[in-house]
């Protein structure tokens, strides 16, 4: 996993991504189709299939640049996923989306749209996982789902941001050395050098026991968006918003400037950090800027239910840039089987 539990030691050992359909994941959308426009908004569901590939076969299929198509997030291969495209269409065609359909892919919906589908552009997304050969002590694994659903998971980066063998940090490293890389790998290796950071500040948050209680000169994110505020004295009206996940404690997602918070949590930031000087300064000279993000993420409308003895199906829906993978994690050692 990417860090130490929140919670303790594991309580569940299961399989996972058995089949696709295993790990199902709905893009919820920010907004409604305009009706109007060249940009046809695609509704698809795929199986065992990347983001970027569709994209890929969705531009062969209307035959238009890769640019022309639009997604607003990324989602995993080994899946059965449901999301959002939009295809750039200047002279606003009738295009035939039956041709689109394969045994891999097919078109839940398409309305017209009057701009290209923005990065980021969703709600959040909706999971529905099954753990397959699940083991440990049901009255223990409840227990921990409650626990999860009262007052959320950390907040950390998973695997999937470091790459299939987890290098993209060594290769960042190698990138801020001199080497050089693509423009889209770049981006790639720089998210995995920030990503390193923030999830060490966050473990270090975790063994102090402050990842979720905030502590003096905390800098707060507003639960479901990007809006930050503090260090400010902490007070009633303050501690209780954090009790009801409102808001959240951060953590940096590093880059040129000051950090923000103070006193406590500057200091334990400024040590954690302090062994990537590398990451830092690569990172700086690359133009990032201080960000926060936040150090918990709430779990919302969270439901289980046992399939079988020993097939565990949970449901949930994250706020998008978390992953599904640390709600597992806080659970177990739940691993694809082998082969």
């Amino acid at each position: 996993m990417s860090g130490p539990r929140a919670y303790g030691e594991a309580v569940l050992r299961a399989d996972f991504r058995s089949t696709p359909e295993d790990f199902l994941v709905e893009e919820l959308p920010s907004f409604e189709a305009s009706g109007q426009g060249e940009h046809l908004l695609l509704t698809i569901e795929k199986r065992g299939m990347n983001t970027a590939f569709a994209a890929k076969q969705i531009a062969r299929w209307a035959g238009i640049p890769e640019m022309g198509v639009g997604y607003a997030g990324l989602k995993d291969r080994h899946a059965l996923t449901r999301q959002r495209f939009s295809v750039h269409f200047p002279k606003r065609v009738s295009p035939d989306v039956a041709l689109l359909a394969t045994d891999e892919l097919r078109v839940l919906d398409h309305q017209w749209h009057n701009r290209k589908l923005p990065r980021g552009a969703l709600a959040g997304n909706r999971f529905t996982l099954t753990l397959r050969q699940a083991a440990g002590e049901r009255v223990a694994i409840e227990q921990r789902l409650t626990q999860i659903a009262a007052h959320g998971i950390p907040n950390y980066f998973g695997e999937q941001r470091f790459g299939r063998d987890g290098d993209n940090v060594e290769a960042a490293r190698r990138m801020f050395a001199g080497e050089r890389v693509h423009r889209d790998q770049r981006s790639i290796y720089l998210s995995a050098a920030r990503s390193e950071l923030f999830n060490a500040v966050l473990a270090a948050r975790i063994a102090a026991g402050t990842w979720n209680a905030g502590d003096e000169g905390e800098v707060w994110m507003l639960d479901g968006t990007q809006s930050v505020f503090g260090p400010e004295p902490a007070t009633e009206t303050l501690r209780e918003r954090v009790e009801r996940q409102d808001i959240h404690p951060t953590g940096p997602m590093w880059g040129t400037g000051d950090l923000r918070p103070q006193a406590a949590v500057r200091a334990l930031e400024e040590i954690t950090v302090a062994p990537f000087a590398d990451l830092r300064a690569g990172l700086e000279a690359a133009g990032m800027k201080q960000e926060r993000r936040a150090l918990r993420v709430r779990v919302n409308a969270l439901d289980w239910r046992w399939l079988e003895a020993d097939v565990l199906q949970l449901a949930f829906t994250l706020s998008p840039g978390s992953y599904a993978t640390e709600v597992l994690a806080e659970l177990g050692e739940v691993a694809q089987p082998a082969g």
